[in-house]
């Protein structure tokens, strides 16, 4: 058993005090107990040894070293050099084996395999020789120095734990109880025959042993064991010591030394008493006054008494300001006295480095001696005899110093790289704990979509079921719509990935509703359905696909055109680093004019623009699932009217146009700053966005639908002859689309990364999306065989899709290739036709203009 006699430093305010207390280290909870005594009952403290630290510095003096837990640092002083060490290594040791023998993994196999190789690297780690095992110091460490009296480094009162009088009374009861008892037994307090029947029996070892409780208690028979064993070693006047000394003046000596111990012992104990006794006198005082207060006959006399207990709280109060003002003087006395503990400090650097000079002269002059003594012509002039030892001396000093040094770099050492290894195995038992966790939720999204999934099913099939059956299916889907995905993830997960990769507040990062509360109920269940198949593919997507991206990201300093980045921001820019590469993007592409959206603010407040009207129409029907716009009141709806009236002045060509609302949501949502969104909105129309898309006309938003079209026959074939089949117009649906790139139709995530691409690479982008859409449900929309089913299908299919991964892969690998100049000759062409087809109306219109006038009214 690792126990034993160490002196802990207990600090009162300015008073440190060195107080013996008796260690004892419990395994089952790698905690180290102190008690006043090693025949105590109940510990004073512990010290929690798996999650500490030790160190030891030899100028705080031989023996001393410290244990620092995170809420507190104990400072500990061993009788010698090698009682320090062996505590040290021993307590090392147990700290090591505690933490691989609680240590628990998750059970797979690819934990089993790191395991085995952090074995062997443990193995092979082992062999490096940091510290020398140090042998037991029997005297000092183990269950025979419990036999043997406490060291006193200050008197009985002081050795006192005040911190904890219940504790000491219990220990001091269960003492004296224990002692007259014994002295009942025995008849001389001297004479422990039934302990000495057996001196060298090891089962009483083994019961001592084994007698530990778990709250660091011993079994009462066991102490009284220790305590006759201490009784009969610890006071050298037994039968058997006294019938070998054959002198009356030496068993006289001994007598008297054990009666000066026991008066000491008795005064500790009437100075303990006293203290209770001030205690109690207190209570009963004020029991007195409540007894006196409750038996008073009239208000009177209760109204005398409660104007005493007032005045005396009075006085309480005065003496405590008084006492407030004394502390603030001996903080401020600490401070003073806390500078002149640095400047000694300094000063004492100042004298170590004297010293070190000091020393290199001793060296140089050693030196000079002994060459000086290798001559016997010199001999004449060799120092004296003194001077010579002096100079030895203090080289032996030096030398201590040296291997006290080494000794302390050496524990320093094993002590780095045992808490190096530990933490490194918590590391990687937290990682897998995480990724085994992430996976046990990803599977249980799974398992509530599929459970919505099937009373979606039902909820389609409940006409044809009993009124019961469907009462029943009802409810159930009632209780399915009304589950808080918030209480999910704070059952679950509690961890830093659970911000980032659950959809588990009713908003994401931002602002958008998780699940859109739609007022149909088929669409709020299909919505809850696509929030757990999103929340379960980030899940299983995190460690292998999310976490490498945003490392790679995280490795890019300056932002420069590149085949890597253009793949980075395919793949989806993170929230981290979305601000900073759009406003990069916008800037390449925009020269921005200083001054340029203050001047357009003041025009816009100064002069009312035609389009303000609209503009204020299309405002509270901007991103209504998005809580930044969603009210009136929004902070972001004042930012958006002055980004559009902006730029209704920047552009008096288009003004303003249905849908540049939306984007221009979008970017203030991302880029947050009102003058970064309106040169972003800048930027889609008249850069990306080809010429006239949003005029009045709308003539090249016109084009794009046809080319759509023939791409969508090139691409899909079958799809497309499904649509001619049931003669459905796939421009209502995707018009939009283009025209305000997918806002409002593909979820945050997803139309964020669209963003992304599109703002890098252009128009290209959409239609590339447009087909992956359309590809994305294909087999989906070949099992609808009824034109309005698939019209209904069509209106809200986009925010059926749930796997962005799929639907980048798809857009960016599957419809390979796609030329831009192959896009570029299709809108050329198709606006020629488009032109014509226009014209011949234009003079259709005018013919039958002028054959209504020439009819007259």
């Amino acid at each position: 058993k690792l126990c034993g006699y160490l002196n802990k430093l207990g600090i009162k305010g300015p008073i440190k005090t060195w107080k013996s207390r008796w260690f004892f280290y419990d395994e089952n909870k790698c905690r180290l107990l102190y008690y006043r005594t090693a025949q105590d009952i109940n510990p004073l403290g512990s010290i929690d040894v798996s999650s500490a630290s030790f160190d030891c510095k030899m100028e705080n003096g031989e023996g001393v070293f410290e244990i620092r837990t995170p809420s507190r640092t104990f400072t500990l002083k061993a009788i010698s050099k090698q009682a320090m060490m062996y505590w040290l290594q021993q307590l090392q040791m147990r700290r090591w084996e505690f933490c691989n023998t609680k240590s628990r993994f998750p059970n797979s196999g690819l934990l089993i395999c790191f395991c085995i190789l952090f074995c062997l690297y443990v193995d092979v780690v082992d062999n490096e020789d940091f510290l020398p095992l140090v042998k037991t110091p029997t005297e000092v460490v183990g269950l025979k120095a419990a036999s043997l009296p406490a060291p006193q480094t200050s008197t009985g009162l002081q050795n006192i734990s005040l911190k904890h009088p219940w504790t000491e009374i219990q220990n001091t009861v269960y003492n004296i109880c224990g002692s007259k008892q014994l002295w009942r037994s025995s008849g001389n307090v001297f004479s422990f025959n039934e302990f000495q029947e057996h001196p060298e029996n090891l089962n009483e070892e083994q019961e001592v042993e084994e007698g530990t409780l778990e709250d660091g208690r011993m079994e009462p028979r066991l102490n009284w064991i220790r305590k006759a064993r201490w009784m009969s070693s610890g006071f050298p006047g037994s039968p058997e010591e006294l019938s070998r000394e054959k002198n009356s003046v030496d068993k006289v000596s001994v007598l008297q030394q054990q009666i000066l111990t026991l008066t000491e012992e008795v005064k500790s104990q009437k100075e303990l008493v006293k203290l209770l006794h001030k205690a109690l006198e207190a209570a009963q005082q004020e029991k007195r006054v409540s007894s006196m207060y409750f038996t008073a006959a009239e208000d009177k006399d209760r109204l005398e008494l409660v104007r005493h207990k007032v005045r005396q709280i009075a006085d309480l109060t005065s003496r405590l300001e008084a006492l407030e003002q004394e502390k603030k003087e001996m903080e401020q006395i600490l401070t003073l006295r806390d500078s002149h503990i640095q400047e000694l400090k300094e000063h004492v650097q100042l004298l170590m480095e004297k010293n070190h000079a000091k020393q290199e002269v001793i060296m140089t002059l050693t030196e000079q001696m002994a060459r000086e003594l290798s001559d016997p012509l010199q001999e004449a002039n060799t120092i004296t005899v003194e001077t010579l030892y002096k100079q030895q001396e203090e080289i032996e000093h030096l030398k201590d110093d040296i291997d006290a040094y080494k000794t302390q770099n050496q524990f320093l050492n094993s002590e780095i790289h045992q808490v190096t290894r530990l933490w490194t195995s918590a590391a990687e038992n937290e990682k897998a704990l995480l990724m085994k966790c992430a996976c046990l939720q990803a599977r249980n999204c799974q398992m509530e979509s599929k459970y919505l999934t099937v009373l979606r099913k039902l909820q389609e099939a409940v006409p044809g079921l009993p009124d019961s059956h469907a009462e029943l299916v009802k409810n159930l889907i009632q209780e399915a719509l009304q589950w808080d995905v918030k209480e999910e993830a704070e059952e679950g997960l509690s961890f830093e990935l659970n911000a980032a990769l659950c959809p588990s507040s009713e908003y994401d990062e931002y602002g958008f509703m998780t699940v859109p509360d739609y007022e149909i109920e088929d669409w709020k269940l299909l919505a809850k359905i696509q929030a757990l198949e999103i929340k379960s593919n980030k899940l299983r997507s995190q460690e292998i696909v999310e976490k490498p991206l945003r490392d790679r990201w995280n490795s890019i300093g300056e932002l420069n055109p590149s085949a890597e980045l253009k793949s980075l921001i395919r793949s989806g820019i993170p929230v981290e680093h979305r601000q900073r590469v759009w406003r990069w993007m916008v800037s390449r592409h925009c020269s921005l004019v200083p001054g340029h959206y203050q001047r357009l603010l003041e025009q816009s407040r100064s002069t009312e623009h035609p389009a303000c009207r609209q503009i204020e129409l299309d405002l509270p029907r901007t991103l209504t699932n998005n809580k930044h716009f969603s009210s009136p009141t929004s902070q972001l709806i004042p930012k958006l009217r002055r980004v559009l009236l902006a730029f209704s002045w920047h552009n008096p060509a288009i003004g303003y146009c249905q849908g540049l609302n939306r984007l221009a949501a979008i970017a203030l949502l991302v880029l947050e700053d009102e003058e970064s969104a309106f040169w972003c909105l800048v930027h889609i129309v008249e850069n990306l966005m080809p010429e006239d898309y949003y005029s009045d006309t709308l003539i090249t938003s016109q084009v794009d639908q046809r080319v759509f079209k023939d791409f969508l026959s090139e691409k899909l074939p079958r799809l497309t002859a499904h649509f001619e089949q049931y003669r459905i117009d796939v421009s209502l649906i995707t018009f939009n689309w283009f025209l305000v790139a997918f806002v409002d139709s593909l979820i945050s995530d997803i139309l964020l990364r669209v963003w992304d691409a599109f703002l890098y690479e252009g128009t290209k982008v959409i239609f590339r999306y447009a087909l992956a859409i359309f590809k994305y449900n294909e087999e989906e929309i070949l099992r609808i065989h009824d034109s309005v089913e698939i019209y209904q299908y069509l209106r809200f299919f986009t925010r059926m899709i749930m796997d962005g991964r799929k639907l980048m892969n798809i857009a960016f690998n599957d419809l390979n290739p796609f030329p831009m100049k192959l896009l570029r000759n299709r809108r050329s062409t198709h606006r020629e036709e488009l032109e014509a087809e226009l014209c011949e109306l234009e003079q259709i219109k005018a013919a039958y203009v002028k054959e209504r006038a020439e009819q007259g009214p």
